[in-house]
């Protein structure tokens, strides 16, 4: 995002906690049926993009448009449509953020979504079938959509499924691990958290685990490990936090060491 739609974005968010409880699952699935609504229409896009338009004119047709919304869900997307944004883009992926935001807002902390978005990521990706067809573009996405709620079922929140259910009707251009991470992103900053990458070449012991989350968040603050196994790395481990990157992996020190051999 640029400048513009960052502002515009840390704007819309501070809405939605003005909202409090009002802001809910249901206020999140009329966000996502909108943030659809302006994805397929290019007109409605360019107008709430616009940073010419009259804000009036903008909020108005948003009530408008969106009159059979519920209240909350028609004030942060008038507030959206209020806001100056970078890119058309900008506009489809503040309203999902603050749907998602709603999600986690209103659920119950002991409700782990991150885990759940993580775990459902790591399945699709280790069965090459199950990404192709969540990814296909010949397939309609309510098919998509419906294949992921019965993967999902049983072994995820409805919170998790909602979420889901968006990121698959609604990729914008994204894979499906690329979407998943994204999610549970805005999850993690919702709960005031920060996403650590944690690739090892064989699962962690839960106490270990702990403990490496207990470590990094000394430096980083408080955060979610997104445990990721890949036997390639051969042993130790690599962690993503943002921009940061602590490459401890033994296939990393062997690279150095071919480099310093080679030189």
């Amino acid at each position: 995002m640029g400048s513009a739609s960052r502002e515009a974005l840390a704007r819309s968010v501070s809405a939605l906690a003005g909202l409090g409880s009002k802001a809910d699952l249901a206020t999140a699935e009329d966000l996502f049926a909108a943030g659809r609504v302006v994805a397929d229409s290019a007109q409605l896009r360019s107008v709430l993009s616009d940073p010419s338009a009259p804000v009036e004119g903008k909020t108005a047709l948003v009530r408008r448009v969106f009159a059979s919304l519920s209240a909350p869900a028609v004030e942060l997307l008038s507030v959206v449509s209020s806001e100056r944004w970078s890119r058309q883009d900008d506009v489809l992926a503040a309203i999902e953020e603050l749907g998602i935001r709603s999600i986690a807002a209103s659920s119950p902390r002991n409700v782990d979504i991150p885990g759940e978005l993580f775990a459902f990521g790591g399945a699709v990706t280790s069965d090459a079938e199950l990404e192709l067809a969540l990814r296909s573009k010949l397939a309609a996405p309510e098919a998509k959509a419906a294949l992921a709620e019965r993967l999902l079922a049983g072994k995820a929140s409805e919170q998790t499924v909602a979420i889901v259910r968006q990121l698959v009707l609604q990729p914008r251009g994204r894979s499906v691990r690329e979407s998943l991470r994204d999610a549970a992103r805005v999850v993690a900053a919702q709960y005031g958290q920060t996403i650590a990458t944690v690739v090892t070449a064989t699962q962690l012991p839960a106490e270990q685990a702990e403990r490496l989350r207990t470590s990094l968040a000394a430096t980083y603050g408080d955060l979610k490990l997104n445990e990721v196994v890949d036997p390639s790395i051969l042993g130790g481990l690599r962690v993503q936090i943002g921009d940061d990157v602590i490459d401890g992996s033994v296939a990393s020190r062997l690279t150095e060491l071919r480099l310093q051999l080679a030189g």
